[in-house]
Parts: structure tokens; C-alpha cells; sequence
């Protein structure tokens, strides 16, 4: 992969000569269709200004078009014009902003950012965010004091041109230091291995994959020639470093995970669980609307509301469950026994989000779990319900949080049909890796849900396979990197 750095004049950027970096002017990367070539390239506009129509903008409107990877994209180009849509996109890092401007007594300020540094002492931690959530290589972010703190008032994008004298050759550095770092990482001498990044927390109370199976994995990437390394959620201005990240915690949609998926994407890294997969599977609202869409088999569903509410009990009938949407590892999920239950439980949801999913109960001893990657089964399972419970975990019983058990089957073990419309629901999400849950009634077949990053647990899921199956799984990220042509050939 290489570097393109894009200017309004290669005078402008004064590089060093051990660099391996290209400098063009923005007219011949525009005109000289060989700029267009090496697809995998990543495109540093640092042209100005950069507005809609500008000579900037058509920079990273046709890097986009011609594949290869613009810093800033087109859209973020549009979405930083106006004010109203940067309030709206940069509520995740309020609570840094507020934190890290605190202490200021002025009602206005403004922070200059180049490539994640900035010369405004004290303010490097919210300017290495601010870069890593826009994906912008020069911009000046200004906030104002509200009633209720600090908030992100504008962000504008500079060019080279657009910056203070005094500034220009800090700039520079950071600017040659954060792309040198990055040619080196992605073209090395042809003969480095994949870098691999497995995100987990090894403090999570339910992990999806326990620490034998987080070394199974490690191992099998070694052996394929990847190099594998654990990260943390303190690991996220690192990602860049990485070819590939493995997500192995559990994913949330406003969550660091959900964060990660996002910008490893953005980066052009091979990614599983993608932030597409975890913003689909996360919602079991939008699930139930999918799987009926495309009749797929599911238990009898009601999207429920407050204007609805007495529907359910004569629709569904009781017992049923009650679905938050983001509801895991079978929290959030409920079963509700007569009305006055029901009524109480729907109004505590409803206080949360404003649909939720009522479903019949469908009382199984197992659910079937297929394990779906890259659109064919790696597993299958059956989860065993806990022992005098309805779930296959339970989380209050008297002896506290107990278990079903697992138990493993081969592929050809189980129903045709199980195998089918697992393989036809995950292929509603994408190519990634799935957990298809389906339950077995003496007349049907039902899903139950979608789960991305599911559990493969060392002496579960693995039970037939062994040792392949994190081999199949570490095998699919190989070939996506070869596929993409990131890095070099592995080692």
C-alpha cells in the first residue's frame, strides 16, 4: 500500500529524502490517470480549501472513485460544512471535551489538530481523539461553553496554506512522523507477516471466547503467518499499526468495540466483526422486521409501542418474551407470566427505547446454534437450557449464574433445514462471522436471532473440529488480507 500526499504545491511540503513518501500536486494527481493505478493507495489531501467543488474535494471525491483510501473522505468533506451535523456527530467524545476544557475560564476556544497533534500544550489526549474520530489531517475544532458544559461548536479543514506561520513546521513533523510510520508499516520488504489485532477485555464477566480459546486462535495465526497480538481498549490510537483486527468482546453499539469496528474500517483493515454486522445484529427490532421481510421462520413477533400494548397477551398469549433490543447473553430478555407482569415489564423497556420486541414462547430443551463465517458453517451446536430454567443461562438462580450446557455435533449431524435457513439469515447481514440461533418445535423451525461475534469457547464450539476450526477461522482473514493486497506476503 502507498502513500500520497496531495498539495496545492509539492513546495509546500518540504520531505526529507529517506522517507519513501510521494508528494503531487493536486492538479496531476487529478490528471495523470497513473495516480489512479495502485488501488490499495492512501490518499493525504491536504489541499485548501476543502469544500464542496474545490479542487480538495474532487482530491478525495476520485481517490474514492478510483478505490483507494482519501484522508478526509468526501463525506466527511460535506458533513464538517455544517455546524448542525457536526453537533450531531460528535456527542461520543462530549465527555472528553468536557473534561479536557474544563478548567478553562473563557467561553470560547479553539484547538489546531495536525494529523493527531496539536502545539496547544496540555490538550494532545481530546486532539488524538478528535483525529482518530474524523479521519481528517489538518482541522481546527472550536467549542463554546453551553449551559450544560463544553460543546463542539465547528469543525473546519485547513490546508497546508490555511495554517499560522508559527505552526508550520510543527505540523510538518507530525505530519511526516504519522505517514513515514504508516509507509513502513504497509509496505515493509515484501516479506513481513500480517499484523493481526485480537481485541479483547480480560476483565468481562462474558467474554465470547474463554482464554484457552484466545490462545487457540493467537496459535493458529502464527502458524498461517500471522503475527497476533491481544489489545485492550486502551489500544485504539494504535489500530492503524495493525492489518486486521479480530474483535473477541462483546460487541455493543455505543461502545468502545462498536468504536474500534468503525475506525479499523475506516483504516482499510480486514475487520470481524464489521461495524455494519454489529449495528444490524445489536437491534433485535431491526432483526424481527429482516427475518419477516424475507419470511424467514420466527416464532409470532409484535414490534410493540406504547399505543399497542394491549395487543400482545391476545396475540401472542402468555407466557411470552419481551425483547430489549440490545439485549446479550440472554439479559434483557424476558418472560412474562400474566398481564400485570406484562404491563410493568413493557413500561420499563419502553422507558428505554421506544419499540420493543414481544415474541410467543416457544419452550425448548436446546436452541440449535450455527456458527456462520464468510457464508458457510464453521459449527454447530446445541445449548442445553440451565437446569430449572427457560434460558440457556440463568443469571438469578439460588446458586447464582448457571449454565446449560454445550454439546457439539458435526455438520452433517444436524437438519437439513437448520443448516438452511441459519445460512439464508446470516446471509441477510453479510459475510462475516455469525451465530445463528434456531429453535426446534414438534412442528417448525424457528430463528430466534442473529448474534455477530459469537461464542467459540475452548471445549465448546470447537468440540468437533479441535484445533481447525480456529485454523478455518484465521484462515478466512488471510485470504481477505491477501485479497486486499494489504501488507506484504506473509512471512
Amino acid at each position: 500500500m502507498s502513500v500520497l500526499i496531495v498539495v496545492d504545491d509539492p513546495d509546500d511540503w518540504p520531505l526529507p529524502d529517506d522517507t519513501g513518501l510521494t508528494v503531487v500536486s493536486a492538479l496531476s494527481y487529478l490528471a495523470d490517470p497513473a495516480y489512479g493505478e495502485d488501488r490499495t493507495a492512501r490518499v493525504f489531501n491536504l489541499c485548501g480549501p476543502s469544500h464542496y467543488q474545490s479542487l480538495g474535494y474532487y482530491v478525495s471525491l476520485l481517490a474514492d472513485a478510483r478505490g483507494q483510501q482519501p484522508c478526509p473522505r468526501p463525506g466527511t468533506i460535506e458533513d464538517l460544512q455544517s455546524p448542525h451535523l457536526v453537533r450531531i456527530l460528535t456527542p461520543p467524545l462530549a465527555k472528553l471535551v468536557e473534561q479536557s476544557l474544563a478548567p478553562l475560564a473563557a467561553e470560547r476556544f479553539e484547538l489546531d489538530v495536525y494529523f493527531g497533534k496539536t502545539p496547544a500544550s496540555g490538550y494532545d489526549v481530546v486532539a488524538g481523539q478528535l483525529f482518530a474520530f474524523l479521519q481528517a489531517p489538518l482541522f481546527r475544532a472550536s467549542f463554546e461553553r453551553g449551559e450544560a458544559g463544553w460543546i463542539t461548536r465547528g469543525i473546519r479543514l485547513l490546508g497546508l496554506r490555511d495554517l499560522p506561520e508559527a505552526h508550520r513546521r510543527f505540523a510538518l513533523e507530525a505530519g511526516t512522523s504519522h505517514l513515514a510510520g504508516r509507509n513502513r508499516a504497509a509496505n515493509g520488504n515484501g516479506q513481513r507477516a500480517f499484523e493481526l489485532a485480537i481485541l479483547h477485555d480480560p476483565h468481562a464477566e462474558h467474554a465470547p471466547s474463554n482464554a484457552e480459546a484466545l490462545r487457540k486462535f493467537a496459535a493458529a495465526a502464527g502458524e498461517l503467518g500471522m503475527r497476533p497480538e491481544f489489545i485492550t481498549a486502551a489500544d485504539f490510537d494504535r489500530l492503524a499499526g495493525f492489518d486486521a483486527l479480530f474483535i473477541r468482546d462483546t460487541t455493543f453499539l455505543h461502545h468502545y468495540t462498536y468504536r474500534f469496528a468503525r475506525r479499523a474500517q475506516r483504516e482499510g483493515l480486514v475487520v470481524i466483526d464489521d461495524p455494519d454486522s454489529i449495528l444490524k445484529c445489536n437491534n433485535k427490532v431491526y432483526l424481527a422486521e429482516l427475518l419477516a421481510h424475507h419470511n424467514l421462520p420466527i416464532p409470532r413477533t409484535l414490534l410493540i409501542h406504547r399505543g399497542n400494548i394491549d395487543h400482545i397477551a391476545p396475540r401472542l398469549a402468555l407466557p411470552c418474551v419481551l425483547k430489549q433490543p440490545d439485549s446479550s447473553f440472554s439479559i434483557g430478555v424476558d418472560k412474562v407470566e400474566n398481564e400485570n407482569e406484562l404491563r410493568t415489564m413493557v413500561n420499563g423497556l419502553l422507558e428505554k427505547s421506544e419499540l420493543v420486541v414481544a415474541q410467543e414462547w416457544l419452550p425448548t430443551p436446546f436452541d440449535w446454534r450455527v456458527g456462520i463465517l464468510d457464508r458457510r458453517v464453521m459449527f454447530v451446536c446445541q445449548y442445553y437450557m440451565a437446569e430449572d430454567h427457560w434460558q440457556i443461562i440463568n443469571h438469578n438462580g439460588s446458586g447464582g449464574r448457571s449454565e446449560g450446557r454445550t454439546v457439539p455435533l458435526a455438520v452433517g449431524e444436524a437438519p437439513e433445514e437448520v443448516l438452511r435457513i441459519a445460512l439464508a439469515a446470516a446471509d441477510l447481514i453479510g459475510d462475516g462471522f455469525y451465530g445463528v440461533d434456531i429453535k426446534e418445535t414438534n412442528t417448525r423451525y424457528c430463528v430466534i436471532e442473529i448474534n455477530d461475534n459469537p461464542n467459540v469457547d475452548a471445549g465448546n464450539e470447537d468440540g468437533i473440529l479441535k484445533d481447525a476450526l480456529y485454523r478455518e477461522v484465521m484462515a478466512v482473514f488471510l485470504r481477505r488480507l491477501k485479497r486486499a493486497g494489504l501488507g506484504g506476503a506473509a512471512a
